[in-house]
């Protein structure tokens, strides 16, 4: 066998300039004190994606799309389209610029469930709404809903498989590959058992949509309060639970915030006549929550509710009646006093008007605002639009609200907000001139976290029609590592 020649010094440096670039020989300096990593950058992401329910079974339901990316115009190239979520998508809405809406209408059942994706300068904080107005019938009301991101976990606390309930979980896959979700329900006793295995293995095929009885899940479990999970064994969907309850109403009812150990449902009507809390403690153990109100002037305790106990793996409830009784309100849940903090998810029913004239909605707890939150669509009408601020942080805080143009017309309008802590503040802006809807944004100045929801009301017939949704950080912005080059890990 022929003997390899050893390694010459001229071999080594040759190899070490062609693997670095460098070809320095001489013996290594001191060692310098060891360098701090970087700070991570913060920059625009580059693309978004965003998934919408189907919007009705009706045949005279009437559905506005809203979409927006905030910030000033121009400033570079990027598209931003909603589709049908159909193998033969057609485009239903798209964005030509920052700033300015975009809007579409639909009618009838026959409209999609949509997905799209956002891409260059259209991509940070890309926010679309789905609104559906439905006169008549057993599904009628005001049907509200965020378009959502597609995601892997999701939980509603609030839904219901009682008598005179339709809860409905919609899913839909943007992907170009199946996703097999789980739906897991659990009321006041735990575990809600599935006829069959019915809610598990649900395959949604690419580019489609299902939507699921809950009802169904679970022959007989007349229950008025559970929790839905939602997640996924493969892919990914966008998920929201549509309801409707005879002889009250309709709405979306959105995903709770990730569990936490205290929570902000914000945005309380001051004419709600009835308020329900529903809470879930995911793990196994008990949480003991303190319930406050915040309203425009501090934080008071409701009398009778002033505390919920969720044992774990349970779903609880808690009537507040007419809790904000005039004032518009928010309510802020936290361990009690002494008491370790559990993670819970948390939502709320609520109806405005009385009889026959009822409408319900639905209110999750809500993530705060942090740099920078949308919500997409919102009216110049009367009354129409109110947004509501909570700063529940022990600290005062300072936002900048700005309404876009309209989809049609109208000029921009910002104006900055203190937001005392403990307390909740509402808003009434809308751009000069306004025709068609707008968006209106939060962002955080100073102090904070402040949690935030939008009210719409479009009355019809006397019937107070009302949906809420709640604003949350748009993650325009995320962190990218800064790299450098490193010639120690050639070194043994």
């Amino acid at each position: 066998m022929k003997q390899r020649a050893p390694l010459t010094l001229a071999a080594v440096a040759a190899a070490l300039a062609a693997v670095t670039g460098v070809a320095h020989l001489t013996a290594p300096a001191a060692p310098a004190a060891v360098a701090r990593p970087a700070a991570a950058a913060r920059m625009p992401v580059e693309r978004s994606a965003l998934v919408c329910p189907a919007p009705s079974s009706s045949d005279i339901a009437e559905t506005t799309y809203t979409a927006i990316t905030p910030g000033a115009p121009g400033g570079g190239k990027g598209t931003a389209r909603l589709l049908g979520a159909t193998k033969e998508a057609k485009p239903v809405l798209e964005l030509k610029e920052r700033g300015k809406p975009a809007g579409a209408t639909a009618n009838g059942a026959e409209a999609p469930a949509l997905t799209g994706v956002a891409d260059g300068t259209l991509a940070p904080g890309w926010t679309a709404q789905q609104t559906t107005k439905v006169g008549v019938g057993r599904a009628r009301g005001l049907l509200g809903v965020g378009c959502t991101t597609p995601g892997t976990d999701f939980w509603f606390p609030g839904a219901s498989t009682a008598k005179g309930r339709e809860d409905y979980v919609h899913l839909t896959n943007p992907d170009d590959t199946a996703a097999v979700i789980d739906i897991k329900m659990f009321g006041p006793d735990g575990p809600v058992k599935s006829e069959g295995g019915t809610g598990e293995n649900i395959r949604i095929d690419p580019k489609s949509t299902k939507a699921v009885s809950l009802a169904s899940l679970a022959p007989g479990a007349q229950l008025a309060d559970v929790t839905a999970h939602v997640t996924t064994r493969a892919g990914r969907v966008g998920a929201s639970v549509q309801v409707g309850e005879e002889g009250v109403g309709a709405d979306w009812l959105a995903a709770s915030a990730d569990p936490a150990g205290s929570l902000v449902l914000p945005g309380i009507p001051a004419d709600a006549t009835s308020v329900r809390l529903v809470a879930f403690a995911p793990g196994e153990e008990d949480a003991d929550l303190t319930v406050k109100l915040a309203g425009a002037n501090g934080s008071i305790t409701p009398a009778g509710t002033e505390q919920l106990h969720v044992r774990g793996g349970m779903t609880a409830s808690l009537d507040l009646k007419d809790v904000t009784r005039g004032e518009a309100g928010s309510l802020v849940l936290a361990p009690g006093k002494g008491k370790r903090a559990v993670p819970v998810v948390a939502a709320l029913r609520v109806v405005r008007g009385s009889g026959a004239k009822q409408e319900l909605g639905f209110i999750p707890a809500a993530g705060p605002v942090g740099t920078r939150a949308t919500v997409a669509d919102a009216r110049a009408d009367e009354n129409a639009t109110v947004l509501s601020l909570t700063a529940a942080g022990g600290t005062d805080a300072k936002v900048k609200v700005t309404a876009s143009a309209g989809t049609e017309a109208g000029e921009p309008a910002s104006k900055e907000v203190t937001v005392k802590t403990g307390t909740t503040q509402t808003v009434a802006l809308a751009p000069a001139g306004a025709k068609g809807a707008y968006a209106l944004t939060v962002e955080t100045v100073s102090g904070g976290p402040v949690y935030a929801s939008r009210l719409l009301t479009l009355p019809h017939e006397g019937i107070p029609m009302f949906t809420v949704q709640v604003l949350s950080d748009d993650h325009a912005m995320v962190s990218v590592p800064k790299a450098t080059e490193d010639l120690t890990v050639l070194t043994d």
